[in-house]
């Protein structure tokens, strides 16, 4: 008999396996509702009757309200449910952040990283090519592979990258636009998994070198496409700059280092409705255990905390809370002025998956942040400087939210999944997390880490500290599956807001 897992006073649940109508669905163990209708493995199904504008409850909280009235069995989804036209008003716990602890202690200190000279600490060892504007990204792709080309076998050289961009050149000036781009140019030219950095301009743009380098670096090679003399000189004269800085590589060894030198970005693309059950709070357990072993973890995506910010803000100080509310203001205004809504969120694979409103999807998102205080929060590509849970202001969509994080100081991400995405993010190694066993079955060469059985606070603790220990691994140099299928050059998209002139 299917079987559908149930939190406190809600009016809903969850099939784990397809159903037919008239199908008895045991609830808890105890009671059986039947199906109204055919209804899709991971939807929902109404657990008594719901009338037109009731709360519809899952989590113990509210994801949205009837659109009309829901009979017991019926299969509640986009036809039946949606948001209301306001949002209530959230009740904000009492934060209470000095007690905190924990689920189980940490089973690492350290990983195996490379030391640089200002004393910070990479997981990987790229050297990369960057270009200040798009109309040099193809420059910069021929540096990079003449180089792997010409380097392969470099004793602990992880790759040559050309970190291309479509921006550059088209933003005014000193515009929010032009500020996130600069912003986010630096933090990957000073990012502390590479271990040498070409960067490369055309001439003529808006974003100029120094706008990217506010001081000349002595670690930060520099090209200029029209002063050399164009595309054949300029990719010579890089193929030698990337040579001079692999003879240094080749000296570097991993070496053990602090878990304090871990600062983890945590991500879920192509989300399902096992999200919030199975590998959002196994990466929450592995999050904890970063956190308590003195490390930095990164929470963004703020459109998918809409709905489920209270969860944060509770676990915040008064000033960060408050900078929270803010940035959901912030977004619902900017989604109206550009003709959407915050529920245009989900993606068609989140509804498919079983997901409906963006409130459903929140509350299972923030299981990813685990439980520990949130300690700040941050600008969009800023640097993340203190220890514990910092938020960043990103947008949901995966890889410019990635590439905030990155350029953020991220030395490693986790990603969940429950459609099967697809994202690497060099210099930066990414693990992939499964919501379901079947997911990681079909996709072996993309999935490394299977949440699928954790289906209580019990499992959750026990296959979290399991991917604590993937992680760690990963950052001592344990290659991930999207790194060895070469994923992650084309994924770095900074946020582009504003005009484009």
């Amino acid at each position: 008999m299917p079987v559908v897992p149930k939190t406190g006073p809600d009016n809903v649940g969850l099939v784990m396996h397809a159903v037919g109508q008239g199908t008895p669905v045991l609830v808890d163990g105890r009671d059986t509702v039947p199906a109204r209708d055919d209804i899709p493995a991971g939807h929902k199904i109404a657990l008594r009757q719901i009338a037109q504008g009731e709360a519809v409850r899952k989590y113990g909280a509210t994801i949205g309200v009837a659109r009309n009235d829901i009979a017991s069995g019926e299969h509640v989804h986009v036809h039946n449910m949606g948001l209301p036209e306001r949002q209530p008003e959230a009740v904000r716990p009492t934060a209470s952040t000095s007690s905190w602890s924990p689920p189980v202690p940490p089973t690492r200190d350290h990983f195996l990283g490379y030391r640089r000279p200002d004393g910070r600490a990479g997981t990987r060892n790229y050297i990369a090519v960057l270009p200040t504007v798009n109309c040099a990204a193809t420059v910069a792709r021929l540096i990079a592979q003449a180089a792997n080309a010409a380097l392969s076998g470099v004793p602990g050289l992880d790759g040559v990258i050309a970190l291309s961009h479509d921006l550059g050149c088209g933003l005014a000036e000193g515009t929010t636009g032009d500020e996130i781009l600069r912003r986010t140019l630096r933090g990957y030219a000073s990012h502390r998994n590479l271990a040498g950095v070409v960067l490369v301009s055309l001439g003529c743009e808006v974003n100029q070198p120094e706008h990217i380098l506010d001081v000349p670096s002595a670690d930060v090679e520099q090209l200029g496409i029209q002063e050399l003399g164009g595309t054949v000189a300029t990719v010579n004269e890089g193929l030698r700059r990337v040579s001079a800085i692999a003879d240094r590589v080749s000296q570097l060894r991993r070496e053990p280092v602090p878990l304090s030198d871990l600062v983890l970005g945590l991500q879920c693309g192509g989300s399902d409705a096992y999200s919030g059950l199975t590998a959002n709070p196994t990466l929450g357990v592995a999050a904890d255990l970063v956190v308590a072993a003195g490390g930095r973890v990164i929470l963004g995506e703020t459109p998918e905390i809409y709905g489920a910010e209270h969860l944060l803000t509770s676990r915040a100080a008064s000033p960060v809370a408050a900078r929270i509310d803010e940035l959901i203001q912030w977004w619902r205004e900017y989604a109206q002025r550009n003709g959407a809504s915050l529920d245009d969120n989900p993606s068609t694979g989140n509804r498919a998956g079983g997901i409906t409103t963006i409130w459903e999807k929140s509350l299972g998102a923030v299981l990813k942040a685990g439980t520990s205080p949130l300690n700040s929060v941050v600008r969009y590509a800023e640097a993340v400087t203190g220890p514990g849970l910092t938020f960043m202001d990103t947008p949901g969509y995966d890889p410019v939210s990635a590439t905030g994080m990155v350029a953020g100081g991220a030395n490693l991400l986790a990603f969940t999944t429950g459609r099967g995405s697809l994202f690497g993010s060099r210099p930066v190694p990414c693990v992939k997390i499964s919501t379901t066993t079947e997911l990681f079955d079909r996709m072996p060469g993309d999935i490394d880490f299977d949440a699928g059985p954790a289906l209580t606070h019990e499992e959750h603790v026990r296959h979290g500290t399991r991917l604590f220990e993937l992680l760690v691994d990963t950052a001592s140099g344990l290659s991930s599956k999207s790194e060895a299928l070469g994923f992650g050059t084309e994924e770095i998209v900074p946020w582009r807001i504003g005009a484009v002139l």
